[in-house]
């Protein structure tokens, strides 16, 4: 246990290389930065640059320690179900504009929290599930009037009257549009919605979707909607049709059966410039290309797109022909640095793998170099890995590249050997390594480095601030079931469902729930109704018969095997993904020594690490005395002016902290009602600043979830 205590210790504060001259240094090679009048929180991560800043200084270094509970905003949506719970609101002269785990919208006066509206998209219906969503958009013409509230539900973009929450009928049909028209396969039922707010730029709302990673699947098109008729302006293709840019690097036909290559994540736009920056996902299906074989462009690629026509300017991809699911999971952030003296617009895109990648932002050079490594080959017969795979020089990687024996957690001498023993049964290569029938081990995992709430950048320093996972996954192949073993329960399930819910139905909570003793929650028709329609982050499976839905639903409530006359069509893919699941300890932990979280300020005008700290802790740990070790988080962290970092995200504390920005130094903490796994936002309303976080937790398989948004401000 003493060997484990100092592992905890990994950055000590002694360890932190910036001090306060050095930060006065930075500044000084940088434009003066005037607080401004910056009151509102008008966009999706605080504005379409991405850089989660506020100018507002009233709460700062000094007097943070003083911040109390101003008001609290329940949405009365608690639930023993895992539902995410990711909003980032918005507020416009005043007024809140947020979103319920379930998707209700709602207007609250921003100073007292008081409703002032709601909008709930689909009143009659009973199926809501763990919709996630991340956020709304909003719109007004130049004088402020017609102003709109953009939210998507399940397929449908609606548009809402911003005074009232009423829906404006004049846009699309009767108030929506459904997202499925006007991408290839629309007819075809599958699964489309937004889990990422769109961008404004001019009077067009520029957005990507979230779709289905295995096939059948829509591509993930990029498209901008007039934000008065709901008609689609221009639309880019990810999946190049003939003709395009990019169409050699895919099969000759994948464009027509090929799925994915998405935007899920959201997007940044220079408005002066007029260019959309979009980070794009990985090809359907993850893990395993047989089927498209080639760099499939523009997969896994930043994408640097005309905002007035949607025309390729020019792109950078980071991970060639993906089968470790290795998408672009945030918006860019559009950030001003020093190099060589010189002033350089630019872009930065941080990873799931701990990389931070940043490009000139009209050019597309890269600012630090970026080196193509070699990697193994797959030896999986039908897959072709990429020979190569870039890797920039500097920034450093913010997160562990490779599990080796000595990353082997010590937590107790049991864990230890446990893990030990199923680590021999993996590989474990670092980074692309190539997917294996026994299992591979994929670190940082699915759940990054980097997730979705992105980097925080502060325009006065240069700095950018990062949270991070680190924990491992291992992600293993199987044989797909031959034709006539498609036809029983069992064999659908195999098929369809196990690469998410595993062949023993065990899930991987709280992302995927576990499917046993689901007889005692669900019916057979709700079971059928699910599978055949989608749920939240299941994709829908319309292409399955209704004997093959029912075959399906009988043998996870009752484990019969029935036969179905339906024959399933032959796949080319000859392998499928067997299962993806976190590597944890007997106990539940991580099957490594900490952090397995962290926090990382890293000078984007050196390329240098500033300060990293662990961020999150599990509270039954620390009161064994096994503190600071990190912790899962997801949702980003905001940057102000008065000196600040605040950020909630950890999954178990439930805490929402901020820090000094110059050292890492934690000035304030306070306990939510559940794990804030959001975005907060900042704002002021009559003279008065305040901060305010979504709090519904949803990630931790022992906590129920809720909706809370909680507001803080001085006394």
């Amino acid at each position: 246990m003493n060997g484990f205590k100092k592992q905890v210790s990994v950055y000590p504060r002694h360890t932190k290389i910036i001090a306060a001259s050095a930060l006065l240094f930075c500044t000084a090679f940088l434009p003066a930065q005037t607080p401004g009048t910056g009151k509102d929180w008008p966009a999706y991560q605080g504005g379409s640059d991405s850089i989660h800043y506020s100018k507002l200084i009233q709460i700062n270094r000094q007097n943070v320690k003083d911040l109390k509970v101003a008001w609290t905003f329940d949405t009365a949506e608690r639930t023993k179900a895992k539902r995410e719970f990711e909003s980032n609101p918005l507020i416009i002269n005043g007024v809140l504009y947020g979103l319920s785990p379930t998707v209700k919208v709602f207007a609250l006066n921003a100073a007292t929290g008081q409703k002032l509206w709601s909008f709930d998209p689909a009143p009659n219906s009973a199926q809501v599930g763990s919709t996630r969503n991340r956020g709304v958009t909003y719109w007004s013409d130049t004088d402020g009037s017609n102003a709109r509230i953009f939210v998507t539900f399940r397929q449908y973009l609606y548009a809402i009257d911003a005074k009232t929450g009423k829906l404006i009928e004049s846009f699309g049909e009767k108030g929506k549009v459904d997202l499925r028209v006007g991408l290839r396969h629309e007819g075809e039922g599958l699964f489309v919605t937004m889990s990422t707010p769109g961008v404004i730029y001019k009077d067009m709302l520029v957005c990507g979707s979230m779709i289905a990673e295995q096939l059948p699947a829509f591509p993930g098109d990029i498209r901008a909607f007039d934000v008065r008729t709901g008609k689609i302006r221009w639309q880019f293709h990810t999946i190049p049709h003939p003709g395009e840019f990019g169409y050699d690097t895919w099969p000759k036909d994948a464009w027509k059966y090929s799925g994915a290559a998405n935007d899920w994540a959201g997007l940044s736009i220079d408005q002066k410039r007029g260019i959309a920056f979009v980070p794009l996902g990985s090809a359907a299906p993850d893990f395993y290309g047989g089927d498209r074989i080639g760099d499939d462009l523009f997969a896994n690629s930043l994408v640097a797109l005309d905002a007035n026509t949607g025309k390729r300017l020019w792109h950078y991809q980071f991970v060639h022909h993906d089968i470790w699911d290795r998408d672009l999971n945030a918006p860019p952030a559009l950030v001003t640095i020093k190099r060589d003296g010189k002033l350089i617009d630019a872009v930065a895109q941080t990873t799931k793998t701990g990389h931070v990648f940043v490009f000139d932002r009209v050019s597309g050079k890269p600012v630090f170099p970026i080196e193509e490594k070699p990697y193994p080959r797959s030896q999986i017969p039908g897959e072709v890995t990429a020979k190569t795979q870039p890797l920039p020089v500097a920034p450093p990687a913010f997160a562990r590249q490779r599990m080796t024996e000595k990353d082997i957690t010590n937590r107790t001498p049991e864990a230890h050997e446990a893990v030990l023993q199923r680590f021999k049964t993996v590989l474990s290569d670092g980074q692309y390594a190539p997917q294996t029938l026994e299992g591979t081990i994929l670190f940082p995992g699915s759940d990054g480095g980097q997730e979705w709430g992105g980097p925080a950048f502060d325009p006065e320093t240069g700095y950018l601030y990062t949270n991070a996972n680190e924990m491992s996954w291992i992600v293993k192949l199987a044989k797909r079931p031959a034709p006539s073993e498609l036809n029983s329960g069992k064999g659908l399930y195999a098929a369809h469902c196990a690469k998410c819910h595993n062949s023993d139905l065990s899930g991987n909570p709280p992302d995927v729930p576990a499917l046993a003793k689901l007889d005692q929650r669900l019916t057979n028709r709700e079971v059928v109704t699910t599978v055949r329609g989608g749920n939240g982050r299941m994709p829908a499976f319309p292409q399955l018969s209704p004997l093959e839905l029912n075959a399906i639903a009988e043998y996870v409530l009752k484990g019969n095997d029935n036969i179905v006359s339906a024959t399933a069509p032959a796949s080319e893919q000859q392998y499928m993904l067997g299962s993806s699941l976190r590597f944890l300890d007997p106990d539940g932990y991580p099957a490594i020594t900490p952090p397995w979280g962290t926090l990382t300020a890293i000078d984007l005008n050196k390329g240098t690490f500033a300060w990293r700290i662990p961020l999150g802790e599990y509270p039954e740990l620390a009161a064994e005395g096994l503190k600071n070790t990190g912790s899962e988080n997801y949702g980003g962290g905001v940057i102000t002016a008065g000196g600040l970092f605040f950020i909630a995200a950890t999954n178990y504390d439930k805490k929402f902290r901020a820090f000094d920005k110059a050292t890492g130094e934690l000035l304030w903490e306070t306990t939510l009602p559940f794990a804030g796994n959001a975005t907060p936002s900042i704002y002021e309303v009559n003279g008065k600043e305040y901060i305010v976080i979504a709090a519904g937790g949803g990630k931790s398989v022992h906590e129920d979830s809720g909706g809370v948004y909680v507001a803080f401000s001085l006394p």
